[in-house]
Parts: C-alpha cells; sequence; structure tokens
C-alpha cells in the first residue's frame, strides 16, 4: 500500500466533523444562543480567528488572545450587557455584584485544534447552567431555551450527517457505479455449476425469478437461498441463464451447496475481472441516494443489535482502523474511479450520525434523553452539577473505548 494515500483521511474526517458542527452552529444561531467556539479536532487549540467588536478579525494562537467569559479588551455597545434588561429574568441589584458587567464576547472563534479526532461547538449553558459565574441570568444560554428549540439544535448534527450521505451516494450514482456483470469467469470440476453444463461465459439474468444486474446479485439472492435452509446439504436454486453464443436462454435448477469445499462459492464458479460503469441521471441519483442511505442505516442499526445482543461479535474500528481503510479505497481512485471513496465517506457519515445518536452521556442522543426525561418530570430539569457529572463520567468512558480501539487498530494494522 502506498502510504501517501492515508492522507486522504484528513479531506474525509474533515467534511464529515464539520458539516456534523455546521448543523449544530447553524441551528444555536437560530435558536438564539452564543457560541463561543466552532472547532475542528478537539483541544488544545493550534489557531483561531474571531472577529473583533471594532471591526476587522483577531488571529488567535494557541490558548492566547482574550478568552470567552474574561473581559474583551475592546468593547462596543453591544458587547455590555445589564442585568434587568428585557428577557433577562433579574433586576439590577438583586445579585451581588450584578450592577453593570461586560459580557463574554459575542463573536464565535473559529478554530484548529491539535487532535484530529473529532470536533465541537461551545455554548454556555450546556450542562443546565443558566446563570453565568457571576450568578446572572444568561438568556443566551443553551439551557434557557425551550425544549423543544434544544432538541432541534442537538439532533441538527445527526440530521447534517444523513443529508451529506444522501448528497455523496447521488453523487457516486451519477459518476458511475462500477460493477462486475453477472458472467461465469471458470467452472469448477464436479461443482453443482457444472452438474447443470454452465460454462464460462455463461450470463445470469435471474435467480429465483429476481433480475441481476451484477454478480453480486447472484451471491447474495444465493446467500439468502441458503440462511433459509435448516439443516440442509442443498439447496435447490433456479436461474435463467444465456450460454456464450446463444441467444435464447436456458432456465436451470442447480442445487448449491450449503458447505461448499474450501475455495468454493456454492455454485462452485468464478467472477472475471471486467469492470462496468452505470450512470444514472440527474433525476435518478438522488432517489437511489436515498434508498442507499435508508439501506446502509437499516444494516447499521441491525448489526449494532446484533452486537448488543451478542448474536454477533462486535467489530469496531476506530480511528486508526478508519485511517487505514479510507488509504485503501483512496489508492483505488485512479483505477475504479470516484464511487469507492463517496459511498465509503457516506458511509462512515451514516456511521457518524448513527453512534452520535445513540442514547449515552456526552454524546448528542445521551442530551436528548436527559431532554426527554426533563419533559417526563413535567418540565423538572436535572442540576447543573448532576448534568455535567454525567456527561463527564461519559466522556470519559468514551475517551477510554478509543483508547482501547486504537491499540487493538494498531497491533491488528494491515490485517484487515
Amino acid at each position: 500500500m502506498n502510504y501517501w494515500y492515508l492522507l486522504a483521511a484528513i479531506p474525509v474526517f474533515g467534511l464529515l466533523v464539520f458539516v456534523h458542527e455546521l448543523g449544530h452552529f447553524l441551528t444555536a444561531k437560530w435558536a438564539g444562543i452564543r457560541v463561543e467556539e466552532f472547532g475542528l479536532g478537539l483541544p488544545p487549540r493550534i489557531v483561531g480567528i474571531r472577529r473583533r467588536p471594532g471591526g476587522g478579525w483577531e488571529l488567535i494562537w494557541f490558548n492566547g488572545g482574550t478568552q470567552p467569559g474574561q473581559p474583551a479588551a475592546t468593547q462596543t455597545a453591544d458587547d455590555l450587557w445589564t442585568p434587568g434588561a428585557p428577557g433577562s429574568g433579574t433586576t439590577a441589584g438583586e445579585r451581588e455584584g450584578s450592577s453593570m458587567a461586560v459580557a463574554p464576547p459575542s463573536s464565535t472563534i473559529y478554530s484548529l485544534n491539535l487532535l484530529p479526532i473529532g470536533g465541537f461547538v461551545r455554548m454556555p449553558g450546556e450542562n443546565g447552567e443558566m446563570y453565568d459565574e457571576y450568578g446572572r441570568y444568561d438568556p443566551q444560554s443553551f439551557a434557557s431555551k425551550s425544549a423543544g428549540k434544544r432538541l432541534i439544535v442537538l439532533v441538527a448534527g445527526v440530521a447534517m450527517n444523513f443529508l451529506l450521505a444522501i448528497l455523496l451516494f447521488s453523487i457516486a450514482y451519477s459518476v458511475g457505479e462500477p460493477v462486475i456483470p453477472p458472467v461465469i469467469a471458470k467452472v469448477a470440476p464436479g461443482s453443482p455449476a457444472a452438474a447443470v453444463g454452465l460454462r464460462p461465459g455463461d450470463t445470469f439474468l435471474s435467480v429465483n425469478g429476481q433480475p441481476v444486474q451484477q454478480f453480486s446479485d447472484v451471491q447474495n439472492i444465493v446467500q439468502q437461498a441458503i440462511a433459509q435452509a435448516h439443516g440442509q446439504a442443498t439447496v435447490p436454486v433456479h436461474v435463467v441463464i444465456r450460454h456464450a453464443g446463444d441467444s435464447q436462454p436456458v432456465a436451470l435448477t442447480i442445487n448449491v451447496r450449503v458447505n461448499p469445499p474450501p475455495g468454493q462459492g456454492p455454485m462452485g464458479i468464478e467472477r472475471g475481472n471486467e469492470v462496468r460503469y452505470v450512470t444514472y441521471p440527474l433525476w435518478q441519483a438522488p432517489l437511489k441516494g436515498i434508498a442507499q442511505t435508508f439501506s446502509v442505516t437499516g444494516q447499521f442499526i441491525s448489526s449494532i443489535v446484533q452486537m448488543v445482543t451478542g448474536a454477533v461479535k462486535p467489530e469496531i474500528a476506530g480511528p486508526v482502523g478508519i485511517v487505514q481503510m479510507t488509504g485503501e479505497v483512496a489508492q483505488t481512485v485512479p483505477t475504479i474511479g470516484w464511487w469507492p471513496i463517496l459511498t465509503l465517506t457516506g458511509i462512515l457519515s451514516l456511521n457518524l450520525a448513527i453512534i452520535n445518536i445513540l442514547p449515552f452521556p456526552a454524546l448528542d442522543g445521551g442530551r436528548v434523553l436527559l431532554i426527554f426525561i426533563e419533559l417526563l418530570r413535567g418540565g423538572k430539569r436535572l442540576r447543573p452539577e448532576r448534568e455535567g457529572l454525567i456527561n463527564l463520567v461519559g466522556m470519559a468512558i468514551l475517551l477510554m473505548l478509543i483508547v482501547v480501539v486504537t491499540i487493538s487498530d494498531v497491533v491488528n494494522w494491515g490485517a484487515r
């Protein structure tokens, strides 16, 4: 493998994280929530920019510059807020030190951070705090908004990843799907295929009544038939084929083997290496993209359920494993085209969306669960300290899991 192709993981990861966090960012702005920082990667910060109150942009290296929560070096009237202002929920003098104060800078820091394993949109009140460090009500905090608005902000990242997957799959179908036609390249002697007279060059037209357009269709239908067999050594599969050199199709029944010899498939045939490209018009590609998105989503959910119930062995790839996978796929672009990298990025986008919506603390789904608990309690919220502790524990568990999976990926590098 050419290791330069591993660099393809940078734009792939960057796109997925940017789109996810952009969903949180745009809906937070729509909801009137102050976004303190929009970061790609996890801290420590490498560099950031922020619009100055008086105009222009401020460059922030590392953790330097004026930080959110500290008085800005230069303020305008928009940067000052007074307790007791309309909608603030408190009056001047009600709280100690609340006669007049400077709010945190309203401009968002757009940052690039050191650890390339995610991103974040930092908003005040994410752990339920509705008051600032001086005990004043913050009407621009996440916690001050209604449950409906908070839910929209939380699920926006997941929704954006689903939309990105649809877009990527649609582009992939429009540029061309590489398919291997359902043509036999080799027939093993003594195999079920040889027994019914199949020969190299024969083309499958249908299998068990289902039309086939590529060799993988034949394999999938045969595997479905075998999965439904209970204690049988062979399974009858009805095919319609066209022999090489003949114009008329022929219907045959092949008794495929449930447990074929090593190196042979159930029929005892091999596919060729010819690759054809099937493109779809612009009006049809989005429909294919939507269908593919729902299909992959269903497969992901089914796999998660099977892993949780113990039906299948858990197989999890961490950042290192995904980098390796992305590099291997990117290496095929010069020979196969853009289909593999576009579809892989779409699959990873759905993976990110589904993982984030799981009801686990520190993930978007965990925060959504806390809002639903709040609604079930008649609007009574958990204490900010308790909510913060729940998310902190969840984040610690996630980080430990990432470390364990990363070590496994490094140990098994090249074995995939």
